[in-house]
């Protein structure tokens, strides 16, 4: 989806100063009214998602009670469906021509580039064989021993002993907090 979060329509009032190269001249202390979302602004995610999960509940989709972002659309003989990160969006099922026809409806309203089969969302890649998909983590793992400079680390299969115990005086204090916080917060 390109673009994505200037498809979003304001439902409230939302103002803005006049950006810099487009002041007028005559009222150089104006404002803006926004009447359509953009990026930046807190209200662009929300205003994205409400129009793109309208648009599909419009045609039949329910929308999950476990994820808000995945869409299904079951009927007799198919079923789709549509999942959604920011503006990136998978779409898979039963039936070719149905989904063909779902990404034809999409780009009525947004400007939806197709890339083809999948292999790599979120950090699961996709690896396709002749029985179907497998989805792993090999890549994204790689890349995080490679950020963390652990890429020839031994393996094993607890990193720790099961019997040690620590306090906060042993050991010594990691060089770089923020590459620490930042390795924690991906595992």
């Amino acid at each position: 989806m390109q673009n994505a979060f200037l498809h979003g329509d304001l439902h409230e009032n939302v103002f803005m100063i006049q950006p810099q190269g487009y002041v007028h001249p005559q009222y150089p202390n104006h404002v803006c009214k926004l009447h359509k979302s953009l990026y930046g602004l807190r209200q662009a995610p929300c205003s994205w998602f409400s129009k793109l999960s309208t648009k599909l509940l419009s045609v039949g989709f329910s929308e999950s009670k476990a994820d808000t972002s995945l869409f299904m659309l079951q009927k007799f003989n198919y079923v789709i469906y549509i999942l959604f990160y920011v503006d990136d969006i998978l779409i898979t099922g039963s039936s070719a021509s149905v989904i063909n026809n779902i990404i034809h409806y999409l780009q009525t309203t947004f400007v939806v580039k197709d890339l083809g089969s999948l292999t790599y969302f979120l950090g699961v890649e996709a690896l396709w064989c002749t029985d179907g998909m497998y989805l792993t983590q090999r890549k994204y793992i790689a890349d995080l021993l490679k950020r963390s400079k652990m890429e020839n680390a031994k393996p094993c299969t607890s990193p720790m002993a099961s019997n040690c115990r620590l306090t906060s005086t042993d050991g010594t204090p990691f060089e770089d907090i923020s590459l620490y916080r930042s390795i924690v917060c991906s595992m």
